[in-house]
């Protein structure tokens, strides 16, 4: 315990970081990678399984596809005129002869520079594996009279192995988001919007399985840590703050049962994320790809009922792009299908990565889109794509985007009335002469930590606002001047949409307006990390905890 005191956190993280492994599931994704390491494995967090059922589903939860009523439909079309109105282009319906605004155009001839090889189609997976059939070889004639007629049938089949083929059990990552959907499979996603993705089609049970089997293929696949070795390991759950207590409870059973790690600290993501980037104080905004939090954190603790979730995310623009130029028939005729075909949301997340950005005027694109049909190689449609810039701005008007696809997981199941600290922080410990009041759980000498509670002990409630009301929402809670002054100056955007062109500017802007006039705040600043949490900087803050005597 004296060592864990005065050890340096880099000393021990050069003493125990190649035993530690960082997991850190998102909203899609799943990044994973042992400490040491620069950067994470970042891959789809999904698994497709071999299925011989009839009728065939392409995804679990496929079933749960509801459709978009009349006034959804109409709240979509006023949304994007007034969003229209703001980057002053024409109407949803408004021909552009009839515009009064002033021609903008930032259009693209070719390919977009910044795509890189986004451009290239995609290809379908194979689902085979290749088995070596041995049966051939260890037939042998039974009598003289039919070496000669088998000669000729065998050949050389001693000194060939017969390859035959058969459907892998189960494929994971990005190879499972390309399976064609004439192929004997179904797409599994055990998180969806911050959840797990429990209904009633699929079992938590089947949930946790697939966890467990996403996980365990990376780490072998991946890290090259078989199951033999992994008890000299730890793990370090790195959660945003969408999950709640029972969901975090199942993962951490999924850690220390499941993948036989030896041990595991739960982290919150908004925290490592301003630790990651020199911070110890900020308002942390995650865009990630299916659902945004928002939460405000001081001295690197989370101040209580400042969190927010969204349920929307990257994939939702890239669902709007697709009906913006549906609308504007701009899409080529062919059959794109993000519900059946995830290859589809594939493809689009592309364009929306490349093309999509937030500027005055008119933002067009001649854009490659590929057609994907069943097990047929990718068709490349050359086509111009406009009003680019309206589907990112679904994150201030919400209503852009439409309720997701499919309902929200149950929200009974979540409530959990035990807080997962609960137990361990107010239990009475028998106290050691020799230990110190700051490593004494139980003392009451700590009530900054009795005020600022790591995870909320009730279910989380999705906000149905935009993200300037969001952020603004969040730092106006903590009350003090002082500290709404210095977050208002310290907005963190994270995520992979926050890399999106004049998202920072529009963010700022939208944040100022949306402050109450009587609030003495006159100053708005967003800061953006521009590559993704590297799993090194995340160790380096894991560092503290470890010093402070958390993880031992």
């Amino acid at each position: 315990m004296d060592y864990l005191k005065t050890v340096v956190p880099s000393q021990l993280i050069a003493e125990r970081g190649s035993n530690l492994v960082v997991i850190n599931p998102g909203s899609a994704n799943v990044r994973i990678g042992l400490a040491p390491q620069d950067t994470p494995y970042d891959i789809p967090h999904c698994i497709a399984r071999y299925t011989n059922q009839t009728p065939k589903l392409n995804v679990k939860d496929q079933m749960l596809n509801s459709q978009v009523t009349t006034a959804q439909h109409m709240e979509r079309e006023k949304a994007y005129d007034i969003i229209a109105s703001y980057l002053k282009i024409p109407f949803l319906d408004e021909e552009v002869a009839n515009s009064s605004f002033p021609r903008k155009t930032g259009r693209v001839d070719g390919f977009n520079s910044q795509s890189g090889r986004k451009d290239v189609p995609l290809t379908w997976t194979n689902v085979y594996e290749k088995e070596t059939d041995f049966s051939l070889a260890s037939e042998r004639p039974t009598n003289e009279g039919q070496i000669g007629e088998s000669a000729e049938k065998h050949g050389n089949a001693d000194a060939k192995e017969a390859s035959t083929s058969k459907y892998r059990k189960f494929i994971c990552g990005g190879e499972a988001l390309r399976i064609s959907p004439a192929e004997p499979y179904c797409l599994h996603r055990p998180i969806r919007r911050g959840h797990l993705n429990i209904s009633q089609h699929y079992s938590l049970q089947q949930v946790l399985e697939d966890l467990h089997a996403i996980w365990d293929w990376i780490l072998i696949e991946k890290l090259q840590l078989p199951h033999s070795g992994r008890n000299k390991f730890a793990a370090i759950l790195v959660l945003p703050e969408t999950f709640d207590n029972r969901e975090i409870k199942e993962m951490i059973s999924v850690v220390l049962q499941d993948l036989c790690f030896s041990s595991v600290v739960v982290h919150q993501e908004g925290i490592a994320a301003i630790f990651g980037n020199g911070l110890s104080t900020a308002c942390v905004v995650n865009i990630g790809a299916q659902v945004t939090s928002v939460i405000c954190i001081e001295d690197g603790v989370a101040v209580p009922n400042t969190e927010k979730t969204l349920p929307f995310g990257g994939e939702d623009i890239s669902r709007c792009l697709l009906w913006t130029q549906r609308h504007h028939q701009t899409w080529p005729q062919f059959r794109t299908d993000i519900l059946t075909k995830p290859i589809d949301m594939l493809m689009l997340n592309r364009l929306r990565e490349s093309y999509c950005e937030i500027k005055e005027g008119e933002v067009d694109a001649i854009a490659l889109v590929q057609s994907y049909e069943d097990g047929m190689p990718a068709g490349s449609h050359k086509t111009r794509l406009n009003a680019l810039n309206v589907p990112p701005m679904g994150l201030f008007y919400p209503m852009l985007f439409v309720p997701d696809v499919y309902p929200p997981p149950p929200r009974s199941w979540f409530h959990d009335c035990e807080d997962m600290l609960e137990d361990a922080w107010h239990v009475e410990y028998p106290r050691k002469p020799d230990m110190s009041d700051g490593l004494y759980p139980g003392f009451n000498g700590l009530p900054m930590w009795d005020n600022y509670p790591v995870f909320a002990s009730k279910p989380k409630k999705e906000e149905k606002i935009g993200l300037a009301e969001a952020i603004t929402n969040s730092i106006l809670s903590t009350g003090r001047i002082d500290l709404k002054r210095k977050l208002f100056c310290s907005i963190q955007l994270i995520g992979g949409v926050a890399l999106t062109h004049g998202l920072i500017s529009v963010a700022e802007e939208r944040v100022l307006l949306a402050i109450p006039t009587n609030e003495a705040i006159d100053t708005v600043e967003c800061l953006i990390m521009q590559t993704i949490i590297t799993l090194s900087i995340l160790t380096w803050q894991h560092g503290g905890l470890i010093k402070g005597g958390i993880f031992r």
